[in-house]
């Protein structure tokens, strides 16, 4: 897949992967937390600090019965009411302009969901260099084509899409003038088991839409995040917090700053470890060449002695000939005394 360029950061499959940490509400209503998450985010070498655009007005109705209350029993966010849960978590839109400064002033790029299409004009006045679509909005084409049409890169979860649903969304997408698309495998669960990250979709979503594909992931650890890279993530999304104890919307499921920086160094070192489909010898390799074992005599004997099981064995290092051909030496006997240690060579078998 071709790169995409975001805010002048490269993103593909020959560069590191770009790792996004999502604030969404663990600012806890906090001006200063999210500058503070920001600040935290950049020293552990994020790429990118993703912010959520919306107000609970935007997203639902202050309605206290019904689908409007959340029924999960033993979920993180059971017996709320959406608009409560959404009251807490957004981000204020006067907060955002200084969160875009603070993050570009520590070389992070800012960017954020919209919800709405009031959400994309706010945005758009930020000067946003890409967008992303939420997996509960990936069947909002009216929202999608909103997006698309800025002509900035578009990243898209895939949470609790049908194949179906997806190729509606990539097509209104691409129809809408959409060039830059980065799907974002998602399970939407939270947290989410590591047995549901499925995992293997990537390369299919890859190569059945042509774009890059990356991982937008709400399990616990680094574990399910740094295999993707093994199956071609280019991006990883994790939440990210300065520390779960404080508590917090998303708290449960985020990283704190020095998982985050593991994350940041592990995920380039299992890019690093990818590689290429290679059989040639690293320098280090044929140095330690020497260490194979090979064929030699391990007892001292005379011209003519008949070499067998008990004189020739094969050891290490690497100096005699291969033990491949230990049945082809056997029987046969030397031209010349050899010493205890000596490798074994054609030149001085008979």
């Amino acid at each position: 897949m071709r790169e995409i360029v975001i805010a002048g950061r490269r993103i593909g499959g020959d560069q590191e992967p770009f790792i996004v940490a999502e604030m969404s509400g663990n600012h806890n209503r906090s001006l200063d937390r999210a500058l503070a998450i920001v600040e935290a985010a950049a020293g552990a070498g994020a790429h990118a600090v993703k912010l959520q655009t919306y107000t609970a007005d935007t997203m639902t109705l202050d309605i206290r019965q019904g689908n409007f209350l959340i029924s999960d029993p033993g979920g993180l966010w059971h017996g709320r009411t959406l608009y409560d849960l959404y009251q807490e978590a957004h981000t204020p839109w006067d907060w955002h302009k200084e969160i875009f400064t603070r993050c570009r002033e520590l070389g992070v790029i800012p960017f954020s969901t919209p919800f709405d299409a009031s959400a994309v004009e706010f945005l758009e006045g930020l000067d946003a260099p890409c967008y992303k679509i939420a997996s509960f909005e990936n069947v909002d084409l009216p929202l999608i084509r909103r997006v698309a049409a800025t002509g900035k890169p578009l990243l898209m979860s895939t949470g609790m899409a049908s194949l179906d649903e997806l190729n509606e969304a990539v097509d209104a997408a691409r129809d809408a003038g959409c060039r830059d698309m980065i799907l974002l495998k998602c399970t939407s669960a939270y947290p989410a088991p590591p047995e549901a990250a499925n995992l293997k979709t990537i390369p299919l979503l890859r190569d059945r839409f042509g774009v890059q594909v990356g991982l937008s992931d709400h399990t616990l650890g680094l574990g399910v995040a740094l295999a993707s890279v093994a199956l071609g993530a280019t991006v990883i999304e994790k939440h990210f917090t300065l520390c779960r104890a404080d508590g917090g919307v998303d708290a449960a499921f985020s990283l704190e700053p020095n998982e985050l920086e593991a994350l940041v160094t592990q995920s380039r070192q299992a890019w690093l470890a990818l590689g290429k489909v290679d059989f040639e010898l690293t320098a280090k390799e044929t140095a330690s060449l020497k260490f194979r074992r090979s064929l030699y005599i391990v007892r001292d004997l005379k011209a003519g002695d008949k070499l067998t099981t008990e004189n020739v064995r094969a050891i290490r290092p690497g100096d005699g000939l291969a033990p491949k051909w230990l049945e082809k030496v056997l029987g046969r006997t030397l031209a010349r005394d050899a010493a205890k240690g000596t490798p074994l060579s054609w030149d001085l078998l008979n």
